[in-house]
């Protein structure tokens, strides 16, 4: 007496699980890169104490956008 087969209801896919990435998998390492890109195309502006916080008002205007 043979065996029934079972039929999947969903067909599978190719990478076998859910190959969607979430919004930050892409977000933090674009932001990483343009970071980092920044420090190299003006080393001068990489050091500790500087005069000018460019990086405080990068991170308000962030936070001006973010709050909109």
């Amino acid at each position: 007496m043979p065996a029934p087969t079972h039929i999947r209801p969903h067909p599978a896919t190719r990478a076998g699980v859910d190959s969607r990435l979430p919004w930050w998998a892409l977000a933090l390492p674009t932001v990483a890169f343009a970071a980092l890109l920044v420090l190299i195309l003006n080393p001068s502006d990489a050091q500790a104490a500087t005069g000018d916080p460019l990086i405080t008002h990068l991170f308000e205007w962030v936070q001006q956008l973010i709050s909109r």
